[in-house]
């Protein structure tokens, strides 16, 4: 039977919070046994999951943002979530380059970095209701394990 952990994380949506949940995320990741990289990469993808609801999301009012984190076997699953004012376009959203705050320097590279960063990036929105990221990352993948013969 394959080893799996499950966690919940609900914070407000304040930028002093966005470091909260990285290093949440990264602890609860720790029992994969993740290179320091791996880490890096989820740390990354979380951050710019919860800037975007943050920022984009609540529009810079302060209400919930929820984690639900799963384990199974080698492979973390993240499901980032808000109740903010959601997207009519998910696939224009997820373009480089595209940033509907402009104003805030916002970068428009978000969503390609979540793509970038892990194995499975999907994103659900509906006007009015908010927007959920999910994400996945096998940890270890490519990984060679050293034993004394292969030195």
């Amino acid at each position: 039977m394959e080893h799996t952990n499950e966690m919940e994380l609900i914070f407000d949506s304040r930028s002093s919070n966005e470091s909260f949940a990285r290093v949440t995320v990264a602890a609860f990741m720790t029992s994969l046994n993740p290179t320091v990289e791996e880490v890096s990469d989820v740390k990354t993808a979380v951050s710019e999951a919860v800037t975007n609801a943050i920022i984009h999301g609540y529009e810079g009012e302060v209400h919930s943002i929820f984690i639900h984190g799963r384990t199974q076997g080698s492979t973390l699953f993240l499901t980032i979530r808000d109740e903010g004012v959601g997207m009519e376009n998910v696939q224009q959203a997820m373009e480089p380059l595209y940033t509907t705050k402009p104003e805030l320097d916002r970068s428009g590279m978000g969503f390609s970095f979540m793509e970038a960063f892990m194995d499975k990036l999907e994103v659900e929105s509906e006007p009015g209701k908010g927007t959920t990221v999910k994400m996945e990352k096998t940890i270890g993948k490519g990984r060679r394990l050293w034993t004394t013969q292969s030195l």
